[in-house]
């Protein structure tokens, strides 16, 4: 019997333009000091507030969350509960000992690492989202969009549309990671190949591209498999013809295993 001649090597995942990162619950821990300062807010005022409505404002920008906290009873102007609650957050962070969420710095150091450039996409202001970046130092972020950049919040894409072009790449050619219902909503309008790492909140398994339950132990390799046939499918639509790898119905961490 003739020897078969073994197969070709299968090429590489193509690295992503560029890689955009939400920041409150996906890449710092920060949603319970967010939902903690509503709670010592609203208890100054004598308001309501239970921990559904916190969490109800997860991944949303700071002014629809100024806005709510206003109809339940705290008597401040929107833009001041916005500033009142950005200071406490701020005041609790505390450069290398940020709360991390597992495996994010470690991803964001290593695409530094392989060249890829990063953006921090976030609604929080900017004087907070700094922090987080300079935390990194040269090895983070090229780019920081916040909330009070855009607009228009998460759920709109604008953020994410502004987070590219400030790259010079094309948002179909970029992976976005997000925690948050809202987050993943605003990605995926933008083109981004979408990683929904759900956290406190819940996301439903098919609004990204990838649906995971932490990025611990996720290292870029291990990113472009998850990855790598929406990116295909993103750049066969972009070039107006067939993807070489088939477009596939979102990846869960079941399958990822």
């Amino acid at each position: 019997m003739t020897a078969q001649p073994p197969a070709p090597a299968q090429p590489a995942p193509a690295l992503p333009a560029a890689v955009l990162w939400d920041m409150d619950g996906t890449i710092i821990d920060t949603e319970p000091i967010w939902q903690e300062s509503q709670v010592v807010l609203t208890s100054r005022f004598g308001a309501e507030w239970t921990h559904q409505d916190g969490l109800s404002l997860v991944g949303s920008g700071l002014e629809r969350s100024g806005e709510i906290l206003r109809g339940k009873g705290v008597d401040m102007e929107v833009e001041e509960i916005v500033q009142w609650m950005t200071d406490f957050v701020v005041e609790r962070l505390h450069g290398d000992d940020l709360p991390w969420r597992p495996g994010a710095r470690e991803l964001v150091e290593e695409l530094h690492a392989r060249g890829v450039p990063t953006a921090l996409v976030t609604m929080s202001r900017r004087t907070m989202a700094l922090v987080t970046a300079e935390a990194f130092g040269a090895g983070g972020f090229q780019v920081v969009v916040a909330g009070d950049d855009v607009e228009r919040p998460k759920p709109h894409p604008d953020a994410y549309l502004s987070a590219a072009a400030q790259l010079g790449v094309e948002p179909t050619a970029c992976i976005a990671i997000e925690d948050s219902a809202t987050g993943v909503a605003s990605a995926v309008a933008s083109g981004a190949v979408t990683v929904a790492v759900e956290h406190i909140v819940p996301i439903a398994e098919g609004a990204g591209d990838v649906h995971l339950t932490t990025l611990a132990g996720v290292d870029v390799d291990r990113l472009l498999e998850l990855t790598g046939p929406a990116l295909s499918a993103r750049a066969a639509e972009r070039q107006g013809g067939p993807a070489s790898v088939p477009a596939s119905a979102p990846v869960t961490e079941e399958d990822a295993r």
